[in-house]
């Protein structure tokens, strides 16, 4: 059995003739196999280190006949009596500094260093295309049961058989929804329902930008619907699931645009929301709808927090190279010119992913992030009134188009 096959990520040296160990809850100690003493403070610094949280995925504790524990790399198949948690160790002193441990240049699975995610279900709608593709990627490398919810099947197969191929052992469904359609908003529901799965994190990614004027089947304006109406709906019909699951939490990525609109509670109107064809403007519909997002996130935390459902908002990065710039010869030529400057597909993920599963975000909601930090919304973002107005509209909408309460 090999020992100390992995390293510390301290930058302060052991002397000679000690040894750097972990207890089972996390608490450093170093032992001097000299004088067979141990003590709890580095015998060079005086600091104590602490190694708090879950083993890395992939790694397994085990216990022998005699008592001895030892740890199991299932991925690499390899065993230590080293607790792979030292990699990750840090000062007590700098544990307890609030400081922003992410930012705009971290990437998703750097933020997911270390996590486990086994036993966590997770849908991503938009999940086969640029962020939402290193969404799923990172989510599932770190153990995570995702759903691709997308309306092009052959491009979701064919982002599942890329991951597989770079891990073969994640564990990734392909399902359709096409947000166009609220009864393919149902299907996907009651299909994921039959699965009888729960729910513990629901990633509403997917969008349009920048389309021309178009009704839904719906007869609704197609940004809108897709953007918001129809990911309230998934929502409304998956919360019963969300709850069961609890804790669970609903990300919602919206934009920093959602400061160019001038929605309030005074002019909130269908006709505002889904506008006819001679008042759309493409952008303006966009950043409408980016504010709803926000405005949807915070009404559902408002209503859902106390029964462990909690929801926050995300600006995944400016000006991002995605697909959603596909529709218009301009915003194609605009975003090919700003591309050296924007972010990663990755580094776009990260606050999608931060917000997601990171520890200190479990029961964080009703918030707007942009760079895995919190941020100030427009003054509307954060008015409950419109929230909850929007709210009762987006209820009153779905329920005149399929037939029912909702």
């Amino acid at each position: 059995m090999a020992e100390n096959i992995l390293d510390t990520d301290s930058e302060d040296e052991i002397p000679a003739g000690w040894e750097e160990r972990v207890t089972l809850d996390g608490d450093v100690y170093y032992a001097n196999h000299s004088t067979q003493t141990t003590q709890w403070k580095h015998p060079v610094t005086g600091k104590r280190k602490v190694a708090k949280g879950e083993l890395p995925y992939g790694w397994e504790r085990q216990v022998r006949e005699d008592g001895i524990v030892f740890y199991v790399d299932h991925i690499n198949k390899k065993t230590t009596y080293t607790d792979p948690r030292l990699a990750f160790a840090e000062d007590e002193s700098t544990r307890r500094e609030i400081k922003q441990k992410f930012d705009g240049n971290s990437a998703a699975l750097q933020i997911l260093s270390g996590r486990d995610l086994s036993g966590k279900y997770v849908i991503v709608t938009g999940g086969n295309s640029g962020i939402g593709f290193e969404t799923v990627r990172s989510l599932a490398f770190h153990g995570a049961h995702v759903v691709i919810a997308c309306r092009n099947m052959e491009s979701g197969h064919e982002c599942k058989r890329k991951i597989t191929q770079e891990r073969t052992k994640v564990m990734i469904e392909v399902m359709k929804i096409d947000l166009e359609s609220l009864c393919s908003v149902q299907n996907f529901a009651d299909q994921y329902k039959k699965t009888e799965w729960p729910l513990h994190y629901l990633i509403l990614n997917a969008g349009v930008f920048g389309v021309p004027y178009k009704q839904t089947e719906d007869g609704l304006e197609t940004t809108f619907q897709v953007n918001h109406l129809s990911h309230f709906y998934l929502f409304k019909l998956l919360w019963s699931v969300l709850m069961k699951s609890a804790p669970a939490k609903v990300v919602v990525i919206s934009s920093e645009s959602h400061r160019s609109c001038d929605l309030n509670v005074m002019n909130l109107t269908e006709e505002k929301l889904s506008p006819s064809a001679n008042k759309y403007w493409d952008l303006s519909a966009y950043n409408l709808s980016k504010l709803c997002n926000i405005l949807f996130s915070l009404h559902l935390n408002n209503t859902l927090y106390k029964y462990g459902v909690t929801s926050v908002s995300v600006h995944p990065g400016n000006m991002m190279f995605t697909q959603l710039h596909r529709h218009w010869w301009f915003y194609k030529l605009l975003f090919y010119l700003v591309r050296p400057f924007t972010k990663s597909m990755q580094q776009g993920a990260a606050t999608t992913v931060y917000c997601t599963v990171a520890p200190e975000m479990q029961n964080v909601g009703g918030m707007y992030f942009n760079n895995c930090c919190r941020c100030p919304t427009s003054s509307a973002g954060c008015d409950d009134e419109l929230a909850k107005a929007l709210w009762d509209i987006s209820e009153k909408m779905l329920s005149k188009r399929i037939g029912r309460p909702i």
